[in-house]
């Protein structure tokens, strides 16, 4: 199976769209970008994101309801897809098969 990649940054929109559970849009997933990572990132960068995420099919997007707080607008709200739900799946199996052998007690000793 061909296997999908995403960029560090695409990968962090896609997780924390997922952490939000429904209620992820442009706004709220930027806030909650800069609390959990303390890099500096601007509305735009999380717009693009979504927007190549959504091209890929790995989130899906639907308008919300108008709100008081908004003003009455409406918010773009996002989901991620099964397909983006396997991809971070992918992701995080080959991050963990890294750490672990990192993690080996063995290999930390003949490093020093």
């Amino acid at each position: 199976m061909k296997r999908t990649y995403l960029g560090e940054f695409e990968e962090i929109v896609l997780l924390t769209v997922v952490v939000m559970e429904g209620q992820a849009y442009g706004v709220v997933l930027m806030h909650e970008i800069i609390q959990q990572t303390g890099r500096d990132v601007r509305l735009n960068q999380v717009h693009s994101a979504l927007q190549r995420l959504e091209e890929k099919g790995m989130v899906k997007s639907e308008m919300g309801e108008p709100t008081a707080e908004r003003g009455g607008r409406r918010k773009r709200l996002f989901k991620v897809t099964a397909f983006g739900q396997r991809t971070l799946h992918e992701i995080q199996e080959v991050r963990v098969n890294y750490w672990t052998k990192i993690l080996n007690p063995l290999k930390l000793s003949t490093q020093l």
